[in-house]
């Protein structure tokens, strides 16, 4: 089990546009990708991009079937989407609550596509073509936005709702307070 160092904001590393992944199914990918779950689940994220350890490349994992940051959020599929396109299938835009594994301890409001279509390939270079809607399109958003350097909280509208997770959830607070999204 390799649990690798999350980058955190203000790191420049998170800023930059990612890498197309070019090679698939080797033991260099399969190890990247190893590492990032047991990152991941380590940090009990809901999901991670390679940026986030320093790896500029177009590769995201998410996925669980129960979150204990998210508790009222549905199961999303576990995955593994290299060098992805998402196409939003309406113009229709949710806000939800997020955090971020680079942004430990707080939270924001952010609109996102409500309902989206998916495409990339998998380690294997495997197409993957899904529609997703609710919490996993949210997901699916959230790891998708490092690859192009951007942080939730540059889609912040309102910064009423930004904040502290201990304070404006304290129902779900953990108790490292390092140990956040």
């Amino acid at each position: 089990m390799t649990v690798r160092e999350i980058l955190r904001m203000g790191d420049p590393r998170l800023l930059r546009e990612a890498e197309p992944v070019r090679e698939f199914d080797t033991p260099a990918l399969h190890a990247l990708i190893a590492d990032m779950f047991d990152t991941m689940h380590a940090a009990n994220g809901a999901g991670l991009a390679a940026p986030q350890i320093g790896v500029n490349l177009q590769l995201v994992i998410y996925g669980f079937s129960k979150n204990e940051r998210y508790p009222d959020a549905p199961p999303v599929p576990e995955t593994v989407l290299i060098n992805p396109v998402l196409t939003p299938l309406s113009e229709e835009m949710e806000e939800g609550f997020e955090g971020c594994l680079s942004v430990p301890g707080l939270r924001g409001n952010v609109p996102r596509y409500a309902k989206l279509h998916y495409e990339g390939v998998d380690q294997y270079g495997n197409v993957i073509r899904r529609d997703a809607e609710g919490f996993h399109a949210r997901v699916v958003q959230h790891e998708v936005d490092h690859l192009h350097g951007i942080l939730y909280p540059m889609r912040i509208r309102d910064f009423s709702r930004f904040g502290f997770t201990e304070v404006m959830f304290p129902n779900i607070h953990q108790r490292d307070p390092k140990a956040d999204d």
